[in-house]
């Protein structure tokens, strides 16, 4: 069986299996990130904060860590969803307007 295929439709098919393979590219690079493992001193170069702040934030709780023996550790993958929700959305310039009323 011999299919004889113009080069759009190949075009088509190649974009069709590209958008079905691009999901699983993304889980892999999230995969490889969400496995780094922060220590105190790691954090505060992530975040770009002194270690006196981390280990304050670990104190009252308020950032996402976990124990290793006494030692305090932190997940990237956990960090990053901590920033997101923590993170202020501006608010779309538009709106104000509307709300002058």
């Amino acid at each position: 069986m011999k299919l004889n295929l113009e080069q759009e439709d190949l075009k088509l098919i190649a974009k069709d299996i590209a958008e079905t393979l691009k999901p699983l590219f993304k889980s892999n690079k999230k995969n490889s990130n969400s496995d780094i493992v922060f220590d105190v001193k790691g954090l505060a170069e992530y975040l770009k904060v002194n270690k006196s702040w981390v280990y304050n934030q670990v104190h009252l709780k308020a950032v996402p860590y976990f124990k290793c023996g006494k030692y305090t550790r932190f997940k990237k993958s956990q960090i990053d969803k901590w920033i997101e929700q923590e993170s202020i959305k501006p608010i779309p310039p538009l709106s104000l307007v509307n709300n002058r009323g």
